[in-house]
């Protein structure tokens, strides 16, 4: 007797089999792209034998000093909502820079700034769409596990290899040396606070400020270098041990290489799967960061005075020549274009893809625009001059800042466990391109651990500007993943299509000569 088959039966079955299919490609996209995180032989983020990756979990790592996991998705199948696209870009891209975004408002003026963040928001946003765009435009080859890095060596073979390695490494480099500045301010601040409350000491910076409970320094006002850690004692307690405390524990000579003994050792383990379980504490700074600046800003007031080229002992003009400062650290801001692929790969309706990532361009430069316009309005001028405003902007709280000292005990765990992670993606890449194993041996990994802590360790002691090494990483990586090689694909693709036009060729051509000229100027100026 034949098997008779009900047409819904046979929709059903159909059903299962697409979920069956479509989860078994989730998976295997999974696993490829975890292989291509490190070496055969290094399995930290290959999938064991046993056990396949479970499709809700999903580790996301950037090179711009951020990394986390999404723990769960709206189906689960490996695609994500829009919803969990565009807070995994949000929060990728919510790295340091955020600090430093009121200090670059200060050194481009008030309106500029602003202009600044939008203007560079939408050209790092379009240079992004040309980034996704790019492995489509190859034709007859199947590009569907590709990154970024691989759609240059397609185009610029071994140089286009070896030159998103270099870049690549300098914004991990970067973000590392950035991290070891910050770890070392935020334990000297949170270290020192700690001290005083034991020991019942009232100490005050020797900084200009203002009295009350809401109190704002200007730590830069006697020296042209960021403060050291003068103070005063305003107690009848033990002098002597004070003092030897204030010897000890010093922000640039001696808490940067207290952080050797407990980050050196983390950096030499072969998996650093532990230490992406706390980096939802990126998120949680990020909140905490708004909700503090609010707060502040509710407490201070507002302080503005438009002046829009002439300066005084208060305020800045609302244009400045030292704007391209501002534009450096923005480059590394809105820096995303190395992983975005991966990142969108994963998007449950591909054909949302824009869309999803002009949202999140939007609340990313949204969440900038806030933090730098409410710290720069509210800064109290006068007494205080809007120059005071730090390249760090919590340096303008004193440390016995309640608020400012729960800012920074975030900051200094999520920043301890991030670290580990940035170490480990400079290995992957770094070693394994030289010796074909990210862990070749001890010997090897311990002395590229030793290079980059040496590098952290001297910006700390000698140029703890994060402002600074922000700014010159930003726009040193950013000439070639931000604007160069997203603008030379595309044209190339267009011209060997023979759809390329004179406008469009002129247009990518400006874009360079932008990216060109923002390197150029962070040296200038």
């Amino acid at each position: 007797r034949p098997f008779h088959v009900e047409p819904t039966n046979i929709v059903s079955v159909n059903d299962d089999m697409q979920r069956v299919t479509d989860e078994a490609s989730a998976m295997n996209k999974r696993i490829h792209y975890y292989s291509r995180l490190t070496s055969p032989a290094d399995r930290a983020l290959i999938a064991p034998d046993h056990v396949l990756p479970a499709p809700d979990e999903i580790y996301v790592y950037s090179p711009l000093g951020t990394a986390f996991k999404v723990d769960s998705c709206t189906d689960g199948y490996g695609k994500n909502s829009s919803i969990v696209t565009i807070f995994m870009i949000w929060n990728t891209m919510m790295g340091t820079s955020i600090l430093s975004i009121p200090w670059g408002m200060k050194q481009a003026g008030f309106t500029s700034g602003i202009i600044l963040i939008l203007l560079m928001g939408i050209l790092t946003l379009y240079c992004c769409y040309r980034v996704v765009k790019s492995r489509k435009m190859i034709p007859l080859i199947d590009t569907s596990n590709w990154e970024f890095p691989d759609v240059c060596k397609y185009y610029f073979g071994s140089f286009g290899q070896w030159s998103s390695l270099l870049f690549s490494m300098v914004s991990l480099v970067g973000a590392m040396v950035v991290y070891w500045v910050l770890m070392s301010n935020f334990l000297f601040n949170t270290g020192k606070f700690i001290y005083n409350f034991f020991h019942y000491i009232n100490v005050t910076d020797i900084v200009p400020g203002t009295n009350g409970s809401n109190k704002v320094i200007c730590p830069s006002a006697a020296s042209g270098h960021p403060p050291q850690n003068r103070s005063v004692m305003f107690s009848s307690g033990n002098n002597t041990g004070f003092e030897l405390f204030e010897e000890w524990w010093n922000k640039s000579q001696t808490v940067p290489f207290y952080l050797i003994v407990v980050l050196l050792p983390l950096l030499n383990l072969k998996s650093p799967s532990f230490f992406a379980k706390f980096n939802v504490l990126g998120t949680v700074s990020v909140v905490y960061l708004v909700f503090l600046v609010t707060v502040k800003a509710a407490r201070l007031g507002i302080h503005l005075e438009y002046n829009w080229f002439t300066e005084n002992d208060f305020f800045v003009p609302e244009f400045r020549i030292l704007f391209p400062q501002l534009t450096g650290v923005l480059t590394l801001a809105f820096f995303i274009h190395n992983c975005v692929i991966t990142l969108l790969q994963n998007n449950r309706n591909q054909e949302n893809n824009v869309r999803d990532l002009s949202i999140a361009y939007f609340l990313v430069g949204l969440t900038y625009l806030y933090v730098g316009v409410i710290i720069f309005a509210s800064f109290p001028s006068p007494p205080l001059s809007k120059e005071c405003i730090e390249q760090n902007f919590l340096d303008n709280f004193p440390s016995d800042d309640i608020m400012s000292f729960v800012a920074r005990i975030f900051l200094l765990f999520q920043m301890m466990t991030v670290y580990p992670l940035l170490g480990y993606l400079a290995r992957v890449q770094l070693l394994r391109q030289f010796f074909g194993n990210a862990y070749p041996s001890v010997f090897h990994v311990l002395v590229l651990n030793v290079a980059i802590v040496g590098a952290g360790v001297a910006m700390a002691r000698f140029y703890p500007n994060i402002g600074g090494i922000i700014r010159y990483s930003g726009a040193t990586c950013g000439l070639a993943f931000v604007f160069v090689y997203p603008s030379l694909i595309y044209v190339i693709s267009l011209h060997r299509a023979g759809q390329l036009t004179w406008p469009t060729l002129i247009i990518h051509i400006f874009i360079i000569l932008l990216g060109l000229a923002n390197l150029i100027a962070q040296f200038l100026l």
